[in-house]
Protein backbone atom coordinates (compact mmCIF):
# COMPACT_ATOMS: atom_id res chain seq x y z
CA UNK A 1 0.00 0.00 0.00
CA UNK A 2 1.32 3.54 -1.26
CA UNK A 3 1.86 5.85 1.91
CA UNK A 4 -0.25 9.40 1.86
CA UNK A 5 1.43 12.76 1.87
CA UNK A 6 -0.23 16.02 2.02
CA UNK A 7 1.26 18.96 0.30
CA UNK A 8 -0.08 22.39 1.29
CA UNK A 9 0.80 25.05 -1.37
CA UNK A 10 -0.36 28.81 -1.86
CA UNK A 11 -1.32 31.36 0.59
CA UNK A 12 -2.04 34.54 1.19
CA UNK A 13 1.70 35.90 1.41
CA UNK A 14 3.76 38.15 -0.72
CA UNK A 15 5.71 34.52 -1.44
CA UNK A 16 2.45 33.02 -2.96
CA UNK A 17 4.54 32.31 -6.64
CA UNK A 18 7.50 31.01 -4.41
CA UNK A 19 5.10 28.31 -3.15
CA UNK A 20 3.99 26.95 -6.20
CA UNK A 21 7.74 26.98 -8.05
CA UNK A 22 8.45 25.41 -4.53
CA UNK A 23 5.40 22.94 -4.64
CA UNK A 24 6.26 21.76 -8.00
CA UNK A 25 9.59 20.45 -7.83
CA UNK A 26 8.62 18.77 -4.26
CA UNK A 27 5.42 16.63 -6.13
CA UNK A 28 7.35 16.59 -8.45
CA UNK A 29 10.45 14.50 -6.35
CA UNK A 30 8.13 11.92 -4.52
CA UNK A 31 7.94 8.63 -5.79
CA UNK A 32 4.92 7.92 -7.47
CA UNK A 33 5.35 4.33 -7.36
CA UNK A 34 5.62 4.91 -3.21
CA UNK A 35 3.33 7.59 -2.44
CA UNK A 36 -0.26 8.67 -3.58
CA UNK A 37 0.31 12.91 -2.88
CA UNK A 38 -2.42 14.85 -1.63
CA UNK A 39 -2.40 18.75 -3.25
CA UNK A 40 -4.07 20.99 -1.22
CA UNK A 41 -3.79 24.65 -2.39
CA UNK A 42 -4.71 27.74 -0.55
CA UNK A 43 -5.67 30.91 -3.03
CA UNK A 44 -4.30 34.54 -2.77
CA UNK A 45 -7.75 35.14 -0.84
CA UNK A 46 -7.42 31.71 1.28
CA UNK A 47 -9.78 29.97 -0.23
CA UNK A 48 -9.11 26.07 0.73
CA UNK A 49 -8.97 23.46 -2.53
CA UNK A 50 -7.46 19.96 -3.17
CA UNK A 51 -6.50 20.21 -6.58
CA UNK A 52 -6.48 16.98 -8.91
CA UNK A 53 -4.93 18.44 -11.94
CA UNK A 54 -2.09 19.33 -13.67
CA UNK A 55 1.12 20.12 -11.79
CA UNK A 56 1.98 22.32 -14.66
CA UNK A 57 -1.11 24.70 -13.60
CA UNK A 58 0.43 24.41 -10.23
CA UNK A 59 3.92 26.14 -11.70
CA UNK A 60 2.04 28.94 -13.87
CA UNK A 61 -0.38 29.82 -11.44
CA UNK A 62 -3.90 28.62 -13.27
CA UNK A 63 -4.54 25.58 -11.09
CA UNK A 64 -7.23 27.87 -9.09
CA UNK A 65 -9.45 28.30 -12.34
CA UNK A 66 -9.09 24.93 -13.26
CA UNK A 67 -12.66 24.19 -11.67
CA UNK A 68 -13.47 20.36 -12.71
CA UNK A 69 -10.14 19.54 -10.56
CA UNK A 70 -10.65 21.28 -7.51
CA UNK A 71 -12.60 20.31 -4.11
CA UNK A 72 -13.85 22.64 -1.72
CA UNK A 73 -11.70 21.57 1.68
CA UNK A 74 -12.38 22.11 5.37
CA UNK A 75 -10.55 20.96 8.66
CA UNK A 76 -12.68 18.62 11.08
CA UNK A 77 -10.12 18.47 14.52
CA UNK A 78 -11.31 14.80 15.36
CA UNK A 79 -11.03 13.38 11.71
CA UNK A 80 -8.55 15.71 9.72
CA UNK A 81 -9.80 17.42 6.85
CA UNK A 82 -12.90 16.73 4.83
CA UNK A 83 -13.65 17.81 1.39
CA UNK A 84 -16.45 19.54 1.67
CA UNK A 85 -18.33 18.33 -1.89
CA UNK A 86 -17.84 14.41 -1.21
CA UNK A 87 -17.65 13.83 1.96
CA UNK A 88 -13.91 12.42 1.54
CA UNK A 89 -11.47 12.21 4.69
CA UNK A 90 -8.36 12.77 4.50
CA UNK A 91 -6.82 11.05 7.91
CA UNK A 92 -4.90 12.96 9.99
CA UNK A 93 -2.45 9.96 10.32
CA UNK A 94 -0.74 11.42 6.90
CA UNK A 95 2.29 13.25 6.80
CA UNK A 96 1.78 17.08 6.07
CA UNK A 97 4.85 19.27 4.17
CA UNK A 98 3.47 22.73 4.51
CA UNK A 99 5.14 23.78 0.87
CA UNK A 100 4.18 27.58 2.12
CA UNK A 101 6.40 30.40 3.46
CA UNK A 102 5.80 34.19 4.57
CA UNK A 103 2.68 35.12 6.42
CA UNK A 104 -0.09 33.32 6.99
CA UNK A 105 2.08 30.15 6.44
CA UNK A 106 5.78 30.33 7.66
CA UNK A 107 4.74 32.42 11.09
CA UNK A 108 2.96 29.55 13.07
CA UNK A 109 -0.55 30.07 11.84
CA UNK A 110 -0.60 27.29 9.67
CA UNK A 111 1.24 25.18 12.12
CA UNK A 112 -1.13 25.93 15.17
CA UNK A 113 -3.95 24.96 12.99
CA UNK A 114 -2.51 21.13 11.96
CA UNK A 115 -1.26 21.26 15.50
CA UNK A 116 -4.96 22.11 16.86
CA UNK A 117 -5.78 18.99 13.90
CA UNK A 118 -3.07 16.54 15.17
CA UNK A 119 -1.30 15.74 11.81
CA UNK A 120 2.60 15.48 12.01
CA UNK A 121 4.39 18.11 9.63
CA UNK A 122 7.66 19.35 8.15
CA UNK A 123 9.39 21.87 9.73
CA UNK A 124 9.58 23.54 13.24
CA UNK A 125 6.23 23.95 15.77
CA UNK A 126 4.11 26.75 16.19
CA UNK A 127 5.53 28.99 18.76
CA UNK A 128 9.25 28.58 17.25
CA UNK A 129 8.03 29.42 13.55
CA UNK A 130 6.30 32.30 15.15
CA UNK A 131 9.54 33.25 16.90
CA UNK A 132 11.55 32.80 14.12
CA UNK A 133 9.43 34.54 11.82
CA UNK A 134 9.98 37.66 13.59
CA UNK A 135 13.41 38.75 13.24
CA UNK A 136 13.26 41.09 16.16
CA UNK A 137 12.59 38.10 18.52
CA UNK A 138 15.34 36.03 17.11
CA UNK A 139 17.30 38.88 17.74
CA UNK A 140 16.66 39.17 21.31
CA UNK A 141 17.25 35.46 21.64
CA UNK A 142 20.77 34.77 19.80
CA UNK A 143 21.85 37.91 21.70
CA UNK A 144 22.10 35.73 24.50
CA UNK A 145 24.41 33.01 22.60
CA UNK A 146 26.87 35.52 22.03
CA UNK A 147 26.60 35.37 18.49
CA UNK A 148 27.95 38.48 16.51
CA UNK A 149 24.84 40.31 14.39
CA UNK A 150 24.04 43.31 12.83
CA UNK A 151 23.59 45.98 15.77
CA UNK A 152 19.52 47.43 15.10
CA UNK A 153 16.81 49.89 15.44
CA UNK A 154 12.97 48.49 16.02
CA UNK A 155 10.40 51.22 14.79
CA UNK A 156 6.48 50.57 16.09
CA UNK A 157 3.79 51.79 13.91
CA UNK A 158 2.89 54.66 15.85
CA UNK A 159 6.96 56.47 15.90
CA UNK A 160 6.70 59.83 14.18
CA UNK A 161 8.71 60.43 11.25
CA UNK A 162 11.13 62.85 13.26
CA UNK A 163 11.14 59.84 15.95
CA UNK A 164 12.75 57.26 13.49
CA UNK A 165 14.92 59.67 11.92
CA UNK A 166 16.17 60.43 15.20
CA UNK A 167 16.09 56.87 16.66
CA UNK A 168 17.73 55.98 13.47
CA UNK A 169 20.60 58.48 13.23
CA UNK A 170 21.56 58.03 17.23
CA UNK A 171 22.34 54.66 16.85
CA UNK A 172 23.52 54.35 13.37
CA UNK A 173 25.66 55.65 9.81
CA UNK A 174 23.95 55.06 6.47
CA UNK A 175 23.77 53.00 4.52
CA UNK A 176 20.84 50.99 5.98
CA UNK A 177 18.52 48.24 5.35
CA UNK A 178 14.93 48.28 6.34
CA UNK A 179 12.78 45.78 6.47
CA UNK A 180 9.97 44.36 7.91
CA UNK A 181 9.93 42.17 10.95
CA UNK A 182 8.10 39.54 9.67
CA UNK A 183 8.47 38.79 5.89
CA UNK A 184 10.66 36.71 4.54
CA UNK A 185 12.40 36.54 0.97
CA UNK A 186 13.68 40.02 1.29
CA UNK A 187 9.83 41.04 0.84
CA UNK A 188 9.50 44.67 1.49
CA UNK A 189 13.48 45.09 2.32
CA UNK A 190 15.37 48.28 0.88
CA UNK A 191 18.94 49.59 1.19
CA UNK A 192 19.25 52.91 2.59
CA UNK A 193 21.72 55.42 1.69
CA UNK A 194 20.75 58.25 3.29
CA UNK A 195 18.18 60.16 5.21
CA UNK A 196 15.88 61.11 2.02
CA UNK A 197 15.16 57.32 1.45
CA UNK A 198 15.02 56.00 4.88
CA UNK A 199 11.13 57.27 5.67
CA UNK A 200 9.52 56.11 2.18
CA UNK A 201 11.83 52.55 2.57
CA UNK A 202 10.28 52.31 6.30
CA UNK A 203 6.73 53.04 4.67
CA UNK A 204 7.34 50.36 2.31
CA UNK A 205 8.52 47.80 5.08
CA UNK A 206 5.05 48.35 6.82
CA UNK A 207 3.07 47.25 4.41
CA UNK A 208 4.00 43.52 5.22
CA UNK A 209 3.90 44.36 9.27
CA UNK A 210 3.25 47.18 12.08
CA UNK A 211 6.83 46.28 13.30
CA UNK A 212 10.24 47.42 11.24
CA UNK A 213 13.64 47.22 11.85
CA UNK A 214 16.24 49.09 10.28
CA UNK A 215 19.73 47.60 10.23
CA UNK A 216 23.36 48.24 10.37
CA UNK A 217 25.04 47.48 6.91
CA UNK A 218 27.37 44.85 7.10
CA UNK A 219 29.52 44.89 3.39
CA UNK A 220 30.30 41.03 3.48
CA UNK A 221 29.77 38.12 1.91
CA UNK A 222 26.41 36.03 2.06
CA UNK A 223 26.63 32.69 3.24
CA UNK A 224 23.97 30.55 4.02
CA UNK A 225 23.82 26.67 5.92
CA UNK A 226 21.07 24.11 5.55
CA UNK A 227 20.44 22.41 9.15
CA UNK A 228 18.14 19.62 9.12
CA UNK A 229 17.36 16.89 12.01
CA UNK A 230 15.23 16.89 15.65
CA UNK A 231 17.22 16.14 18.68
CA UNK A 232 20.37 15.59 16.46
CA UNK A 233 20.58 18.19 13.86
CA UNK A 234 23.35 18.64 11.06
CA UNK A 235 24.45 21.13 8.92
CA UNK A 236 25.31 21.22 5.54
CA UNK A 237 28.78 22.90 4.00
CA UNK A 238 28.11 26.94 3.57
CA UNK A 239 27.21 27.91 0.49
CA UNK A 240 27.66 31.64 -0.87
CA UNK A 241 25.34 33.92 -2.90
CA UNK A 242 26.98 36.37 -5.14
CA UNK A 243 23.99 38.81 -5.91
CA UNK A 244 25.32 40.46 -8.89
CA UNK A 245 22.64 43.61 -7.56
CA UNK A 246 22.51 46.05 -5.02
CA UNK A 247 21.45 42.86 -2.50
CA UNK A 248 19.80 39.69 -2.69
CA UNK A 249 15.79 40.82 -2.92
CA UNK A 250 13.40 39.47 -4.05
CA UNK A 251 13.70 40.11 -7.82
CA UNK A 252 16.92 39.02 -7.73
CA UNK A 253 15.71 35.57 -5.93
CA UNK A 254 12.98 34.58 -8.32
CA UNK A 255 12.58 36.84 -10.88
CA UNK A 256 15.95 38.16 -12.66
CA UNK A 257 18.06 35.11 -11.51
CA UNK A 258 20.94 37.11 -11.29
CA UNK A 259 23.07 35.73 -8.64
CA UNK A 260 25.44 33.35 -8.98
CA UNK A 261 25.84 30.66 -6.17
CA UNK A 262 28.70 28.71 -5.20
CA UNK A 263 28.71 25.58 -3.31
CA UNK A 264 30.36 25.17 -1.08
CA UNK A 265 31.60 28.32 -0.40
CA UNK A 266 35.22 29.02 -0.90
CA UNK A 267 35.60 30.07 2.83
CA UNK A 268 39.30 29.04 4.92
CA UNK A 269 38.10 26.05 7.11
CA UNK A 270 38.44 27.15 10.15
CA UNK A 271 35.56 29.61 9.00
CA UNK A 272 33.38 27.40 7.51
CA UNK A 273 33.91 25.42 10.82
CA UNK A 274 32.41 28.61 12.37
CA UNK A 275 29.55 29.32 9.97
CA UNK A 276 27.99 25.90 10.71
CA UNK A 277 28.73 25.79 14.62
CA UNK A 278 26.94 29.06 14.82
CA UNK A 279 24.26 27.39 12.52
CA UNK A 280 23.51 24.43 14.87
CA UNK A 281 23.57 26.78 18.28
CA UNK A 282 21.24 29.06 16.28
CA UNK A 283 18.99 25.84 15.29
CA UNK A 284 19.26 24.76 18.40
CA UNK A 285 18.64 28.08 20.97
CA UNK A 286 15.69 28.74 18.59
CA UNK A 287 13.85 24.84 19.21
CA UNK A 288 13.52 24.09 15.27
CA UNK A 289 13.02 21.16 14.09
CA UNK A 290 12.93 19.31 10.80
CA UNK A 291 14.67 21.67 8.64
CA UNK A 292 15.76 25.25 8.73
CA UNK A 293 18.43 27.43 6.77
CA UNK A 294 20.26 29.84 8.82
CA UNK A 295 22.00 32.84 6.78
CA UNK A 296 25.46 34.74 7.62
CA UNK A 297 27.47 37.71 6.67
CA UNK A 298 31.07 36.56 6.68
CA UNK A 299 33.49 39.90 7.06
CA UNK A 300 37.22 39.01 6.73
CA UNK A 301 37.47 36.85 9.39
CA UNK A 302 34.16 37.72 11.22
CA UNK A 303 30.96 35.98 11.41
CA UNK A 304 27.44 37.55 11.36
CA UNK A 305 24.18 35.96 11.87
CA UNK A 306 21.80 37.42 9.53
CA UNK A 307 18.38 35.51 9.70
CA UNK A 308 16.89 31.90 10.35
CA UNK A 309 13.97 30.79 7.55
CA UNK A 310 12.13 27.81 9.20
CA UNK A 311 10.36 26.89 5.81
CA UNK A 312 13.09 27.94 3.14
CA UNK A 313 12.30 27.68 -1.01
CA UNK A 314 12.41 24.22 -2.63
CA UNK A 315 12.78 26.13 -6.16
CA UNK A 316 15.43 24.64 -8.70
CA UNK A 317 17.46 27.61 -7.66
CA UNK A 318 16.57 27.69 -3.92
CA UNK A 319 19.55 27.21 -1.49
CA UNK A 320 18.57 24.73 0.57
CA UNK A 321 17.79 21.56 -1.30
CA UNK A 322 21.13 22.40 -3.46
CA UNK A 323 23.43 22.73 0.13
CA UNK A 324 21.67 19.12 1.24
CA UNK A 325 22.15 18.04 -2.82
CA UNK A 326 26.08 19.13 -1.49
CA UNK A 327 25.68 17.07 1.26
CA UNK A 328 25.36 13.75 -0.38
CA UNK A 329 21.23 13.60 -0.77
CA UNK A 330 19.66 14.08 -3.91
CA UNK A 331 16.58 16.09 -4.27
CA UNK A 332 14.22 13.39 -4.13
CA UNK A 333 15.94 11.91 -0.83
CA UNK A 334 15.73 15.50 1.12
CA UNK A 335 12.16 15.01 0.97
CA UNK A 336 11.75 11.48 2.16
CA UNK A 337 14.53 12.82 5.32
CA UNK A 338 12.10 15.87 5.88
CA UNK A 339 8.65 13.32 5.97
CA UNK A 340 10.71 11.15 8.08
CA UNK A 341 11.27 13.46 10.72
CA UNK A 342 8.05 14.98 10.29
CA UNK A 343 6.39 11.68 11.76
CA UNK A 344 9.28 11.92 14.48
CA UNK A 345 8.40 15.02 15.34
CA UNK A 346 5.89 14.95 17.81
Amino acid sequence: MKDKVILIFGGKSAEYEVSLLSVYNVSKALDREKHDVIMIGITKEGVWYSYYGSLEKVRDGSWCDDKENLRAVSFIMQKGIREDETGVIFDKSIPVFPVVHGSYCEDGRLQGLLDMCGFDYVGPGTAESAICMDKYVTKLIISHRHIPMADFVLIHRGNENEDIIDKVEAKLTYPVFVKPANAGSSVGASKVKGREELLAAVNEARRFDDKVLVEEYIKGREIEVAVMGNDEPFASRPGEICPNSEFYDYDTKYINDTATYFIPAELPDEISEKVRSYALKIYRALCCKGLSRVDFFVRDKEVYFNEINTLPGFTSISMYPSLMQDHGFTYAEVVEELLKYAKENK
